[in-house]
């Protein structure tokens, strides 16, 4: 897949419009969105990335269009369970809600910017180092079986990290927040920062661990930079509307983390076997390539994506509809 500069200037430029828009539009009137604006918004960045892959189809065939749907949906459902995190570090710093959605759009903008750091560094990798799918495979496989033990307890023992705690007892960090400032000043006049700035330490240190965990999930799927960043930026954008839309279903999609832990562990394990295919490490066949090696078709992906995660989501909402009928409560 050849993508020109052109066509990744224009994407690049297409990019920093929408960041532009929607910092424009949180920056003026700072609110809580509306069920209707989120989901207008929601669906719009929908529509962008299913129109977005078709376009792909057009120029460049099914085979790419498919990796781009199946990257995008990956990277999209790992944006939503990002999403419970996102809710407990709002809960415990106690955001106003007319100013999370400022702290969202920072997070989204670094998430962006990490991303962008780590897929070129991944794309450098694998071009040069084939072996790197062993890491990536096994890394995905350990993160899987994390999930599918811990499930939605991960966000629940939430922590804080060790910058945070650093940052605590190195700035002077007010107790009450100033609108969604940074900094403000006390009775005495002097100057000293708001919570907003811990709260933004801890997104963005939160967005470096997600996207240790997305980056290697869509390389299972394609090797082409162009596709990993296009689906990225389609999962991040629009997932500022998409907390507030979900709000209080998020403690519904129960087995949202299980069906992940489910798609996590079957791409690590196809990355494993795209490295054994295409091996070159002395101490596996010699350094030969395996061509026995089976190789699963992007349809198959695909289809294993999307199956695994309409599954986890209906199952998740047939067993809340069953518990509140028992008036059974999440813990």
């Amino acid at each position: 897949m050849h993508v020109s500069t052109v066509a990744w200037v224009v994407t690049l430029v297409a990019v920093v419009v929408l960041l532009a828009i929607d910092l424009l539009i949180v920056g003026r009137r700072p609110h809580e969105p509306s069920m209707r604006e989120s989901s207008t918004w929601v669906a719009a960045y929908v529509t962008l990335a299913v129109a977005f892959g078709a376009g792909i189809w057009l120029f460049y065939g099914a085979r790419y269009a498919g990796e781009f749907y199946a990257g995008w949906l990956t990277e999209y459902s790992l944006s939503v369970d990002n999403l419970f995190v996102f809710v407990i570090i709002m809960s415990r710093f106690a955001v106003p809600r007319e100013y999370q959605q400022k702290v969202l759009m920072i997070g989204i903008i670094l998430a962006l910017l990490l991303r962008g750091l780590f897929i070129a560094a991944g794309a450098a990798l694998i071009s040069q180092f084939v072996w790197v799918f062993y890491i990536f495979g096994a890394f995905l496989i350990y993160t899987a079986i994390g999930l599918a033990k811990h499930g939605e307890d991960e966000a629940d023992d939430y922590k804080e990290n060790i910058l945070i705690r650093w940052s605590r007892r190195a700035l002077r960090v007010g107790p009450a927040y100033d609108g969604a400032r940074l900094t403000t000043t006390d009775s005495l006049g002097r100057r000293m920062f708001t919570p907003m700035l811990i709260v933004m330490i801890a997104i963005g240190t939160t967005d470096l661990i997600f996207a240790l965990d997305s980056i290697p999930a869509i390389f299972g799927l394609t090797n082409e930079a162009y596709l990993v960043f296009t689906a990225n930026v389609f999962a991040l954008m629009g997932l500022r509307q998409l907390y507030f839309l979900l709000g209080g279903l998020l403690d519904r999609l129960v087995y949202l983390s299980l069906g992940l832990a489910v798609v996590l562990g079957f791409i690590g394990v196809k990355l494993i076997m795209d490295a054994i295919a295409e091996n070159n490490v002395p101490f596996i066949n010699g350094g030969e390539k395996v061509t026995w090696m089976p190789h699963i078709p992007i349809w198959l992906s695909l289809s294993i994506i999307i199956g695994t995660l309409t599954t986890a989501a209906v199952a998740s909402l047939i067993k809340t509809r069953r518990d509140s009928r028992n008036g059974i409560t999440a813990a």
